[in-house]
């Protein structure tokens, strides 16, 4: 029987409860936002004790079902100030799955201390941990695993979330143990450390895969959906050969790629950090280009990056993070990418909002484009928060705020990801009506402006762009409650048996009757709620728009702007 936990930090309890039944059909986005809508005050302070913040594993964790074992974490953020779900690879979905736990509630604040939550086959308790306190996060899970165990999965913060730095990171460690998968986006790791707790142990060592009611019908389909990934061009081979870095060259062709702060779309140095070129480096030092972010992925698209001397620098050195600390800041070596991730690794920081924020500080003078050791110095200001270290933690608004510089990229506070919207305008309808903010995950129509999955919407064209960026958001939407990786989507939209199978399993697995219109009819109502979360937040349609300079100024060469017009975004949830 699967339960969820309440853990009360003001009173320092945790205790067992059943899954509402108004729950019972939801995991991952749709468990964590329905919990934040039902529970959290919506003007309340971020990192106040009204606050919440939720763990949740998807439909099908714990089972061989392939990219199954995400984990989503979702809160009011402290960056938005509307809901935020963010969600990881790695070991920790898995292990929940397998200990019977959809969910796990965090609430309230303590009056002191720093404190680990472990969860084992036996239950659940807290223990006062202040000896992690304020420790890097490489070191603190050695510390953990000296404690718990080797075979624990990881859930914490670094000094940034323990400071409620607003660009903090939730971090999930990786399959070898590693602190290296985030769930990024919206400032979570600033409420995680805002309640004084440092880190989530699972320890499912005690723990088999959790009951299948038709394991028939379950192996049938789970081969199927692993069929369809593998024989897909991306998800089966650009990915797994490339990793998402595939896509630099491809987005800078389309002259896309965000450089130097959104002021151009093709990156001169692009080659020098493409995927292909690091796939090279990598392979000829002795690293991974080939790895997994969870047991039993076949998509394989991450990778371990080594230095020169074969030690291990990153591992998953993704595309929006080498975009953004790359091409963003006029920075074409990834050894320094690797750096900085690396430090965004110990730290406990938002990649993608730390090279945005990058960027702005560089626009503004503070450092010249391409200055990578200057950025690694600012960077490691960030913990200690020393000069422009400590604004650049709470993110490219702050930043931007701070230096009076009138070119911030953000939507709702958050920064944009690697596509500039004025050449995928898909994209920008995504970025600017996606309740969590700019979020290239939470409508992806890079696969059919791009790469022609589902079929071809020219990126340029803004006919049916709005359409697009709608069926994506519901269909992520219902993706992210079953916790498989948003990368199913190529498949998908190409392949009708990817959602067959898919649902199959659901059905397999809790002996369910889901058909693709309940599932796209979840997604749906995810989205509903998260949007009147945010309108009692205080959120307008005013929200829901680009900044200024994407609309007015032109992108060589296409000389495009961002021009779908804003009754035509006020109308994406209809439905």
């Amino acid at each position: 029987m699967e339960k969820i936990y309440r853990v009360d930090m003001g009173c320092l309890s945790v205790k067992p409860e059943r899954i509402p039944l108004n729950l019972l059909g939801f995991g991952g986005r749709g468990f964590t936002s329905s919990i934040v809508s039902d529970e959290v005050p919506a003007t309340c302070d971020p990192l106040s004790a009204d606050n919440k913040i939720v763990y949740a594993c998807g439909l099908l964790a714990g089972t061989r079902a392939s990219t199954s074992g995400r984990i989503s974490v979702g809160t009011k953020s402290p960056l938005t100030g509307g809901i935020k779900e963010s969600n990881a690879g790695g070991m920790a979905g898995r292990a929940m799955g397998r200990l019977g736990v959809r969910g796990i509630i965090v609430e309230g604040k303590p009056a002191e201390g720093t404190y680990v939550l472990i969860v084992d086959s036996k239950g659940a308790r807290l223990e006062r941990r202040d000896d992690l306190r304020m420790m890097r996060s490489y070191a603190a899970v050695g510390k953990l695993r000296e404690s718990y165990g080797t075979g624990v999965s990881l859930v914490l913060v670094g000094p940034a979330g323990e400071r409620s730095m607003r660009a903090a990171s939730i971090i999930v460690t990786d399959v070898e143990g590693r602190p290296t998968r985030h769930c990024g986006r919206g400032g979570t790791g600033a409420v995680m450390g805002s309640k004084g707790l440092k880190a989530i142990v699972l320890d499912a060592s005690g723990s088999g895969p959790p009951e299948i009611k038709d394991p028939v019908s379950f192996k049938e389909h789970a081969r199927l959906f692993a069929r369809t990934l593998t024989e897909h061009p991306v998800s089966g081979e650009a990915l797994p050969v490339y990793g998402t870095n595939v896509l630099a060259n491809i987005i800078n062709k389309a002259a896309a790629y965000p450089t130097k702060n959104f002021t151009a779309g093709v990156f001169d140095g692009v080659e020098k950090i493409s995927g292909e070129t690091m796939h090279d480096v990598i392979v000829r030092r002795g690293g991974k280009p080939t790895h997994v972010c969870q047991p039993g992925c076949v998509i394989r698209c991450s990778n371990v990056y080594v230095d020169g001397k074969g030690e291990h620098l990153a591992s998953g050195l993704e595309y929006e993070s080498i975009w953004a600390n790359g091409a963003n800041c006029g920075i074409d070596d990834l050894d320094i990418i690797a750096r900085l991730d690396r430090l965004y690794d110990e730290l406990g920081l938002d990649s993608i909002e730390m090279g945005v924020a990058l960027g702005v500080a560089m626009y503004a003078g503070v450092l010249p484009f391409g200055d990578g050791e200057g950025a690694i110095r600012l960077i490691e200001g960030v913990v200690e928060e020393t000069g422009i270290g400590s604004v650049l933690g709470h993110g490219a608004k702050a930043t931007g705020e701070h230096l009076n510089c009138d070119r911030v990229p953000v939507v709702k506070g958050q920064a944009l990801p690697a596509y500039d919207p004025r050449a995928i305008k898909g994209m920008g309808v995504t970025y600017a009506t996606s309740p969590m903010g700019a979020d290239h995950t939470a409508g992806y129509t890079i696969a059919t402006n791009i790469l022609e999955c589902g079929g071809s919407i020219h990126p340029l064209s803004t006919e049916g762009q709005v359409e697009l960026s709608r069926k994506l958001q519901i269909a992520t939407a219902a993706l992210d409650s079953v916790n498989v990786c948003i990368f199913v989507a190529f498949a998908a939209l190409d392949n009708p048996d990817t959602v067959k199978s898919l649902i199959g399993m659901i059905n397999a697995r809790h002996g369910w009757d889901m058909t693709a219109d309940n599932l796209m009819e979840m997604g749906m109502e995810i989205l509903r709620r998260e949007r009147l979360f945010n309108s009692m937040a205080g959120l307008t349609a005013k929200d829901d728009r680009l900044p200024e300079f994407f609309h007015s100024e032109k992108l060589p060469p296409h000389n495009q702007v961002f021009d779908i017009p804003d009754e035509e975004l006020d109308t994406v949830f209809d439905f």
